[in-house]
């Protein structure tokens, strides 16, 4: 897919121009937050800690503060719904692209913390000691993945799969975890790969 001008109007015109859409996108996070809150999700960690971020994934904090290492995937699920909805969705305006890819985010947040993909995360890849991200931590998900949507309408197609490419590898040296493998893991563990990651 070759690189393209920016879209006209852009981004941030088309999004500034429509206010429906930018309600909409506030309705489908409280709608989130409200039910992330009935599955009792709590708001923020419980150890205590109040600093914003956590970069140890195998602590009790990782996934309950404002950022950690999983949120640079979230910022690749953003990358990945620009193009692909655009490439489903050519006719669409930016805003409500975007308004889908919120919301395409805030469900898998949902669903992310439901009590079957929580024990799927933990039956089947590193998350062994995985028990649900705190409210604020999978509304800090969303806001990265609206950043990598975002990036991805800046960057064009080539810089953002570099930019993807180059994020993924970090992750792999530096938590031996990234988006593509954790999708993998989740749907179609592999042993050799979980020995790895746990440095067995």
């Amino acid at each position: 897919m070759p690189d393209q001008k920016p879209l006209e109007p852009s981004l941030w015109v088309d999004v500034r121009n429509n206010r429906t859409a930018v309600i909409v996108y506030c309705l489908i996070v409280s709608a989130a937050i409200t039910m992330l809150y009935s599955q009792g999700r709590v708001w923020w960690c419980q150890a205590g800690d109040t600093v914003p971020w956590s970069w140890n994934i195998w602590s009790t904090h990782n996934s309950q503060h404002v950022v950690d290492p999983y949120s640079f995937t979230h910022v690749l699920h953003g990358v990945l719904e620009f193009w692909l909805i655009g490439l489903v969705f050519r006719r669409m305006p930016l805003a409500w692209r975007l308004a889908l890819a919120i919301f395409i985010e805030s469900f898998w947040e949902v669903a992310e913390n439901s009590a079957a993909v929580i024990e799927r995360y933990r039956s089947a890849t590193i998350s062994l000691d995985y028990f649900g991200d705190s409210i604020i931590n999978s509304i800090a998900d969303i806001l990265c993945c609206s950043t990598g949507f975002v990036i991805a309408y800046n960057l064009r197609f080539w810089k953002s799969l570099i930019m993807f490419l180059t994020t993924e590898a970090i992750l792999i040296f530096w938590i031996r975890d990234s988006l593509l493998i954790n999708i993998l893991m989740l749907l179609y563990p592999i042993e050799a790969i979980k020995h790895w990651q746990i440095g067995a």
